[in-house]
This record gives C-alpha cells, structure tokens and sequence, in this order.
C-alpha cells in the first residue's frame, strides 16, 4: 500500500462507503441463505453486486464451498483496497494503519494451523489478503514448519518482537494465548502511535479505545478458561478506558461482572440491548459473537455523531468483515451437515 498525500477526504470516501453499505446482507439475507445449498448460495451471491464479479470470475475455477471461499476472500480484499485508493492525506493513513488488522489475522491463523497440524491449503484459504504482508512474506509463512520458524519469518514485522517475547510462555504452557495475544498487542501499539487528537477524530479515538477495551475482555476469559497457569494482567493490551490489568484480573472468571462492568461504562446506554444477549451467551463463542456485534454496533453510533471522521469507514470494514464471517460460516454448515439453527447460532448479526 503506498502513502497517498493531498488533503485528506472524508466526505468523498464516506459517500462512497455509505453506497457499499447498503448492498451488505441483512438479516432476511441470511434467513435464506442457512436454507440453501452451497450452489445456491453462491447463485444468490451472484445476484449481489457486491459478489458478482468474483463469483462470474471463478465459477470456471471452483464450486460450491471452494467458489464461495473465494469470492468472499477476493470482495473483501477489493473492497479495503478501493477504499485506499480512493483515500488522501491523514485518512490514507488511518485506514491503511487500521487495516493491518488482517495482517494480525493472517498471522494468528498460520499459528493456529500450525498448532493443530492443519494442512497448508486449508489455512491459506483462511488468510484475507487486504492488510500489508506481500505475497512472498504470506507464502514464507505458510512454509514455516513450526512455530519457532512463523516466529523467525516475522521477526523484521511490527509482530516480531512482541511474538519473541511470548515465545517463552507459549513453549512454557502450550497454550496459543499468549502468541496471539502478542499479536494483538503489537497491532493496537501501532494504532496507538496515530495522532489522534482534535475533534474530527475524537470518535475514532473512542472507537479503537472500545475496541481494546473488549480485546482485552476477550482475551482475559480465553485464558481464564484455557487451563493454563498465565495471569491475565501480564497479557493486558494498553489504551482501553474501562479496565486496568489488576482489575481484569479478577474479571476475568467471572462474566457477570465484567459484563456488569461494561454495562455501568459509557458503553452501557449505547448497547443496552447487546448487552442483554451478552448475558444470555451460553459459551465463550457465543460470548464472543455478542462482544464482535457490540462493537459493531458501537461503531455505527459513533459513525453517526461524526460522519466525517474515519469512524464510519471503520465501521464499514467491520460490518463487511462480519458479513464475509457469515456467510463463510453458512457455506461451511452446510457441508457439514448441520441443521440451519445451529449456523444460525454462528452467526453475528446486528
């Protein structure tokens, strides 16, 4: 991605974005979609404009499950990539530095498949290429053979010192928690290195504080349920507004209070009703799911108070990263044989 100069745009990029929005699914879209067959899927996603072109490009290639993998992973890299270019100035990079996000993807998911001896095309079939990493780094890392060797592919990255340092503990406990933690940590260091002050930024500030504040969350009862001995103050990613490292050690096993914390924040009247479901989760996926449309709602919010600010092009990326996830999630249900209730409860919709 190259740096863009000029006079940042927000007016221009946030009209084109509001357009893509309104072509995202909704909630009756993904009705139909868990009572489909893969191959009808992707005929319905041929039908939008958001897929058509990348379903018509590699229907001669692929089908069923396969076709719809990549259309989805092809739409979402065009999409990040047209909001670049058609971003100047300060806004270029705000968003090129946020969506370093999937490079932090890409990178857990290598380590995950790495960890579970998942095989090299199922995991490059996960990767979204829309972050930073080249090709070449992408396919080095998917050569790595363990751990250590992932580790050594990213060493001149904005991950590798902070993957070095959590080497220890992961080789200590077993446990992928403290690599990925790592992970996140380096990526919100470097959107924390952004100059963020002034009015037209204050949501965005709001925003990505919100979104560490429930990173942290997140990760603190993954490692409270892992099973291994880590405390969860020693994983604590800076810059959120709602926990210190002490205090989410003691959050982190027990969920109604931590979501009684979040409930009395300034996140409490914005998401009253997601926070509701929050409570109802059954199951740290579920529990997870609830956070990830939170956020999204949240954003939306703020995007609303400043509509000038990067913070609907934010929230933007989030609603069309959750869309992918659904459909992703939908396509696989069904090859898998389960029952539409079961996708839908996969599912993270606002």
């Amino acid at each position: 991605m190259s740096s863009h100069a000029g006079t940042s745009n927000p007016e221009y990029v946030n009209a084109r974005v509001r357009s893509r929005r309104s072509s995202l699914f909704e909630e009756d879209d993904y009705r139909k979609l868990v009572r489909m067959s893969p191959a009808e899927i992707a005929r319905f996603m041929e039908e939008s404009p958001a897929y058509e072109e990348e379903i018509n490009a590699l229907g001669s290639r692929f089908s069923g499950v396969d076709l719809i993998e990549y259309a989805l992973n092809a739409s979402l890299a065009e999409d990040f990539e047209d909001i670049l270019s058609w971003s100047d100035g300060e806004l270029y990079g705000h968003v090129a530095r946020y969506l370093r996000k999937f490079d932090a993807w890409n990178v857990k998911t290598v380590l995950r498949g790495i960890y579970s001896d998942t095989e090299r095309e199922a995991v490059a079939d996960d990767l979204i290429r829309a972050g930073e990493f080249d090709d070449r780094l992408i396919d080095r890392l998917l050569d790595a053979g363990s751990i250590e060797e992932a580790i050594e592919v990213l060493d001149r990255t904005v991950f590798g010192d902070s993957l070095a340092a959590a080497l220890d503990d992961y080789n200590s406990t077993g446990v992928l928690v403290p690599l990925e933690n790592a992970v996140d940590r380096a990526y919100y260091e470097l959107l924390r290195t952004d100059d963020l002050s002034g009015e037209a930024l204050s949501e965005y500030r709001e925003f990505l504080e919100a979104e560490i504040d429930f990173r942290n969350a997140i990760n603190a009862l993954r490692l409270a349920r892992s099973g291994a001995d880590l405390d969860p103050s020693q994983y604590f990613i800076d810059g959120g507004v709602l926990f210190s490292a002490a205090e989410l050690r003691q959050l982190a096993s027990n969920t109604d209070e931590l979501i009684g914390r979040i409930r009395e924040s300034r996140y409490g009247d914005r998401l009253s009703d997601a926070l509701t479901e929050l409570e109802g989760a059954e199951s740290l996926i579920a529990f997870e799911h609830a956070l990830e449309a939170a956020l999204l709602e949240y954003a939306d919010s703020l995007g609303l108070v400043h509509p000038l600010s990067v913070t609907p092009v934010v929230s933007y990326v989030l609603a069309k990263e959750r869309e992918v996830d659904n459909i992703r999630a939908i396509a696989r249900g069904k090859e898998a044989g389960l029952d539409p209730e079961e996708i839908e409860s996969e599912l993270v919709i606002i």
